[in-house]
């Protein structure tokens, strides 16, 4: 049961294809099997899968092999935290795009292998969070320039019954109540409080 290895893959969205991830990952020698998918943002460590992966899975002595340096995280900070907790809990993590990661050096060499991995997982870890910043910042300037053009987010707003101008006179006037209004216009509450918050 010593010296099991897992593989993690991370996509953004569901829209996202991980194959890439998986066949590099199963052809480094994971088993299919082992490998644990997350199609969730890197802004931040909070994900399902790979929260399970490391507080239930992992153990000492095991080996996890992710493609990337950016799939466990877009943050430096997060990355370096989480790498410093791996090498606490006794995980080796690889790095596939990182080949001195996969290197195994003999003991008496290990302080080189750390120097050298920390100096690239720096400059990458920066590399991973710059990458983030710049696509925040194009989400900005593209909601920037949609406003400008008066393109609306967000769930196209329904329209109105024929009779909400009738029946809601009759609400504004105490005549009716919220919830015969509602069956009047054959809408749910929510629908209704949402219509009366925009008219």
């Amino acid at each position: 049961m010593d010296n099991r290895i897992y593989g993690y893959a991370r996509v953004s969205s569901t829209g996202q294809n991980e194959d890439r991830q998986l066949e590099a990952l199963t052809k480094f020698g994971v088993p299919e099997q082992n490998i644990i998918i997350d199609k969730a943002s890197g802004k931040d460590t909070e994900r399902e899968g790979y929260q399970y992966l490391k507080r239930q899975i992992l153990r000492k002595g095991d080996t996890l092999v992710i493609k990337e340096l950016d799939r466990l995280s877009r943050n430096k900070s997060d990355i370096k935290r989480e790498l410093e907790e791996f090498k606490d809990m006794g995980v080796r993590v690889k790095i596939l795009d990182i080949p001195t990661t996969l290197t195994d050096f003999q003991p008496e060499q290990a302080w080189v292998l750390e120097m050298i991995n920390a100096i690239l997982i720096e400059v990458l870890g920066a590399i991973a969070e710059n990458e983030r910043n710049k696509i925040r910042a194009r989400q900005r300037e593209g909601i920037a320039a949609a406003k400008r053009k008066n393109i609306k987010f967000g769930r196209p707003s329904k329209p109105l019954p024929d009779n909400w101008h009738e029946v809601m006179a009759e609400v504004r006037c105490g005549n009716k109540r919220p919830v015969e209004a509602m069956r009047e216009l054959g809408i749910s509450r929510s629908h209704y409080y949402r219509l009366y918050k925009t008219t």
